[in-house]
């Protein structure tokens, strides 16, 4: 696990210093505190490539990147994880590849020389990399196939240029501190943004299971896999259970490859805890098992992790956040590089860097709900789906009955999500979803945006990051469509960049069974009633692991991983909340209306309203400003 950087010059128009690419290397060195290495070719094209390393195979010097072929024809470096190289590098002796290294590094090299681009498609694991072909003068990066490794690009005055991370691109002196509005529309609807597009005009995400080729002739992008869920595999239910064990045990397996101690985060939920009775099974040592808790007994689930670190008998470690522990927002708010608005960054932050004081390396339960259909809203979408044929007048009197329920200020109220249930339920199939999970809607937009701020980007559809994963999916089931669309969106955008920049800024590799792309093909072709079967969620997840995780942890409510931050703000934080968001530059930077802000922070600490997840997205659009714009 890795930081990667680097830049491509076919013009000899950038002034190519060697102190350029450490400097950008020097802003990856949490990534990989373990080794610093860089490649540069003064010739046209000019190329540099610099790399960050933390050692978790093979910890010798052969590990050390940019790494190269032998006679040099092809240099590689590489974020991530191949969990399958060593079969991979067994099949490529055989062919004639002579290797110097064990590394999945080397292996990759010599599978470009044999497969070409083509190669991407027989890796399993987590990776972002760029490769530099000196014959065919081109550049080729990947990304894995969910996005749980970043990669982001600019092309700009005749230079390509990539990293891991935002600040060492910033360093490269080629990106204008010019902010793209239309994503900041993006990420106040989504509190992310989604690719191809950053914070920054002219810097791009490269998307998941995409390749990039930039040769002097331009830029080629290619999508090499996707999830299909047709055609439906004909299974009884007990065999799918089976096979589901089976890739499970093997998904969990593969990922206790290690030169390093191993551990895992334990929430005590299904998923989490589902990877950590296997690697119990699996392991030869007692597995150490990591928690994160808060002092409200609404938030947290240490009980839950107590009960699975008992059976399993782990060596367990928990970690209390509290409100101080927000110290550490600048830090993430550099980190994260553009506004993230996933409050749940900082608990994933504290875990990591407790664990990393025992393990190099966790395992985590991430992707288990995109793919076994984890989360209420897909049931709540099924029930309003069947809601369309109702009488045009029902629903009419359904919708204005919403607004009967009282505004709770308690983001759990039984009430509150019914009323924002109703309030989505007879909008068309992509905007309902994207009503439930908005933080500002199209509505509320109106409402805070300033004229000027609407005039100076292109409205267009804001929901069209989402609408055009309903539209363009080959399903006819609404389950399908609605776990594809967080395949494409939620999972890639905010879960994985949350975990990725929270681990990472503390040296830590996460690995996530669940998102094994084997795994994940089969969940994608079960028939949707194994996933959601009268409102069951999970229901094959469940069936499988009963004699794994005791019931107490699989029949419980999905709780996340949020923080208490709403009463946070109404106590311990209610200045800190006044002093950014009221503050004359936050009122006048031009976006939104200053009164509207102030009703809001207002209505939210006097307890009348509660506008928890909106001011929290301003808090950090305001303070990732004053990082890196001010």
């Amino acid at each position: 696990m890795c930081g990667i950087c680097g830049f491509v010059d076919y013009r000899n128009s950038y002034p190519l210093k060697e102190d350029v690419i450490r400097l950008m290397c020097s802003k990856l060195k949490h990534r990989g505190p373990d080794d610093e290495g860089i490649y540069i070719n003064k010739g046209l094209p000019r190329i540099a490539f610099g790399h960050r390393r933390l050692s978790i195979i093979d910890l010798s010097s052969a590990g050390h990147q940019p790494m190269s072929n032998e006679n040099e024809t092809v240099w590689l470096v590489l974020n991530g994880e191949i969990y399958n190289f060593q079969e991979l590098k067994k099949n490529l002796k055989i062919k004639g590849h002579i290797f110097k290294s064990d590394t999945d590094t080397e292996t990759i090299i010599h599978l470009y020389e044999e497969e070409g681009e083509n190669c991407v498609k027989s890796l399993r694991g987590m990776f972002a990399f760029a490769l530099w072909d000196v014959r065919e003068e081109k550049l080729f990066l990947a990304r894995d196939r969910v996005g749980k490794k970043p990669l982001i690009y600019s092309r700009s005055s005749g230079v390509f240029c990539f990293s891991s991370e935002f600040e060492s691109l910033l360093e490269s002196g080629v990106i204008k501190n010019e902010i793209n509005l239309k994503s900041l529309d993006y990420y106040l609807g989504f509190g992310y943004i989604p690719a191809p597009f950053t914070v920054y005009n002219g810097v791009f995400k490269l998307p998941a299971a995409h390749t990039l080729t930039f040769c002097k002739n331009g830029i080629v992008l290619k999508q090499y896999w996707h999830l299909d869920y047709t055609p439906k595999l004909e299974i009884t239910e007990r065999d799918a259970q089976d096979e589901l064990l089976r890739l499970l045990r093997e998904a969990v397996k593969i990922r206790l490859r290690s030169d390093v101690p191993l551990g895992a985060f334990l929430s005590g939920g299904i998923d989490s805890s589902t990877v950590v009775a296997l690697m119990s099974k699996l392991s030869n040592s007692r597995v150490k098992t990591f928690s994160i808790g808060f002092e409200d007994n609404d938030y947290t689930e240490l009980k839950y992790a107590r009960n699975i670190a008992k059976i399993y008998d782990t060596e367990h470690h928990e970690f209390i956040v509290k409100p101080k522990t927000l110290e550490i927002l600048p830090l993430l708010i550099e980190r994260y590089g553009e506004p993230y608005a996933d409050s749940s960054c900082v608990p994933t932050y504290y875990v990591s860097k407790e664990t990393r004081k025992f393990v190099t390396v966790a395992l985590n339960g991430d992707g288990g709900d995109e793919s076994f259909a984890g989360y209420e809203r897909y049931h709540a979408m099924i029930i309003a789906a069947r809601l369309e044929n109702m009488p045009s007048q029902v629903k009419y009197l359904l919708r204005g009955f919403s607004g009967i329920f009282p505004d709770s200020i308690e983001p759990k109220s039984k009430l509150r999500r019914l009323r924002r249930f109703l309030e989505g339920a007879f909008l068309p199939g992509y905007a309902r979803y994207a009503k439930w999970v908005s933080i500002f809607d199209d509505t509320f937009k109106k409402r805070l945006y300033t004229e000027d701020f609407i005039n100076r980007f292109s409205s267009g559809d804001s929901l069209e990051s989402i609408k055009r994963f309903f539209d363009n999916h080959n399903s006819d089931n609404i389950l399908d469509t609605l776990l594809n669309v967080d395949v494409h969106t939620y999972l890639p955008y905010d879960l994985l960049v949350k975990v990725d920049i929270a681990s990472m800024s503390n040296s830590l590799e996460a690995r996530s069974p669940f998102l094994d792309h084997k795994l994940m093909e089969f969940a994608a072709r079960l028939p949707c009633k194994y996933k959601l079967k009268t409102g069951i969620k999970k229901y094959i997840l469940k069936k499988t692991i009963k004699d794994l995780v005791p019931a107490e942890n699989v029949h419980r409510r999905k709780m996340g991983f949020g923080l208490p931050i709403g009463r946070w703000f109404r106590q311990d934080l209610m200045q800190f909340l006044k002093d950014v968001l009221l503050s004359d530059r936050s009122l006048t930077r031009g976006y939104f209306k200053p009164e509207v802000v102030r009703r809001m922070v207002d209505d939210h600490t006097q307890a009348r309203k509660d506008y928890t997840f909106q001011l929290w997205s301003l808090l950090m659009l305001e303070l990732w400003h004053q990082r890196f714009m001010d």
